[in-house]
C-alpha cells in the first residue's frame, strides 16, 4: 500500500517503523520543528528524525486548513493514512482524500479516554486495563468508529511510562491487520457507543504537586501516572523532589499522623489513609535513583512535613 503517516512523539515511531517494513510510506506528516536552549536551536520531533533516517520525505505544515496544505496532502495519492499522536486536527477535506480513508492508532479502549492524555488519566483514575483503538477517523474527537482493539492491564507497578512503551508496541502490531482488514474489506467498523464516554485532558504543570490528603492508593496512582514526565514531586527543606515509583502501605492506627508528614526514616509519607513509600525519586538537575540510594545523601528527620 502507499500509505502516509501522522504523528510526532516518541510514541509513534514503533508503529511509523512497522508500516515502512512492510508497505511504501511515500510521506511523513509530523508537528514543526521546536526552538529551544541557547541559540534558539530547532530540534526535530522524534518521529521526523526516524523519517530522515528511513529516507522518507517529512512533512511539517502548522495547519491542514489552507487549500496549499490539502492539495499538497492529496498530491501524494495515498492508499491510507495512518495517524498516531500526530497534534494537529484534521479538516474533513483531508480526511475524505485516501481512498480507504484515515486510520488514528489511539492509547485507550475508545470510548474510555477519548483527547490528549489518555495513558496518564487511565493510571491516575485507577482503571485496571488499558488498551490500544484502531479506528476510522471522522470530525469529531476520537469518536470515529472501531477496527481494532486489544487491551493491557495496568497494575500497581504500572507507570505512565511503561504502560506508554507497552501500548506503543501493540499499536505498532496491530496496525497491520487494521490495514489488511480494511484492504481487503475483512473488517467491519464497530460504531462507538455512548455509553462510558470520557475524555482525558491534557496534564496541568499543577497538577504534578502531589497531594497526601486522600488515599494512599490514590497517591500512588496520581504519582504513576506522572511518571516520568512531567514527574510528581514534593518540597523536602526548599528543594524539589520527584517521585517517581511508589507503593501504598499500610499504616497503624497508632502511627497515623497529619497528611503530608514523614512518619519513618525510610521515606514513609502519611497520606489521608494509609501511606506511601517513594521507591524511585528525583532530585532537581540529577538522575532518578532508587530511594535508598538517595537516602544516603540526604537526611529526612521524622516529622518532616512533605509538600
Amino acid at each position: 500500500m502507499r500509505l502516509i503517516f501522522m504523528g510526532t512523539p516518541d510514541f509513534s515511531v514503533p508503529i511509523l517503523e512497522a508500516l515502512a517494513a512492510a508497505h511504501e510510506v511515500i510521506a511523513v506528516y509530523a508537528q514543526p520543528p521546536s526552538v529551544s536552549g541557547r541559540g534558539q536551536k530547532q530540534r526535530i520531533s522524534p518521529v521526523h528524525a526516524r523519517a530522515d533516517e528511513l529516507g522518507i520525505p517529512v512533512f511539517t505544515p502548522k495547519s491542514l486548513k489552507s487549500e496549499k496544505a490539502q492539495t499538497e496532502f492529496a498530491s501524494h495519492k495515498a492508499d491510507a493514512a495512518v495517524v498516531a499522536a500526530y497534534g494537529l486536527i484534521l479538516p474533513q477535506a483531508i480526511l475524505d482524500v485516501p481512498r480507504l480513508g484515515c486510520l488514528n492508532v489511539h492509547a485507550s479502549l475508545l470510548p474510555r479516554w477519548r483527547g490528549a492524555a489518555p495513558i496518564q488519566r487511565a493510571i491516575m483514575a485507577g482503571d485496571t486495563e488499558s488498551g490500544v483503538t484502531i479506528m476510522q477517523m471522522e470530525a469529531g474527537l476520537d469518536t470515529g468508529p472501531v477496527l481494532l482493539r486489544e487491551s493491557v492491564a495496568i497494575t500497581d507497578a504500572t507507570t505512565a511510562g511503561s504502560l506508554h512503551d507497552a501500548l506503543s508496541e501493540l499499536g505498532a502490531q496491530l496496525i497491520g491487520p487494521a490495514l489488511k482488514g480494511c484492504e481487503n474489506n475483512t473488517l467491519k467498523a464497530q460504531l462507538q457507543p455512548d455509553v462510558g464516554v470520557t475524555y482525558a485532558p491534557k496534564i496541568d504543570k499543577a497538577e504534578a504537586a502531589i497531594a497526601f490528603d486522600k488515599a494512599a492508593a490514590d497517591v500512588v496512582r496520581h504519582i504513576h501516572g506522572l511518571s516520568p514526565f512531567p514527574g510528581g514531586f514534593v518540597e523536602i527543606n526548599g528543594q524539589r523532589i520527584k517521585i517517581l515509583l511508589a507503593e501504598a502501605v499500610p499504616i497503624p492506627d497508632s502511627q497515623s499522623a497529619e497528611s503530608g508528614t514523614l512518619l519513618t526514616e525510610d521515606f514513609l509519607i502519611a497520606c489521608a489513609s494509609g501511606g506511601i513509600r517513594p521507591l524511585r525519586v528525583q532530585r532537581a538537575g540529577k538522575g532518578p535513583v532508587e530511594t535508598e540510594a538517595f537516602l544516603r545523601g540526604f537526611k529526612l528527620p521524622l516529622g518532616t512535613r512533605v509538600g
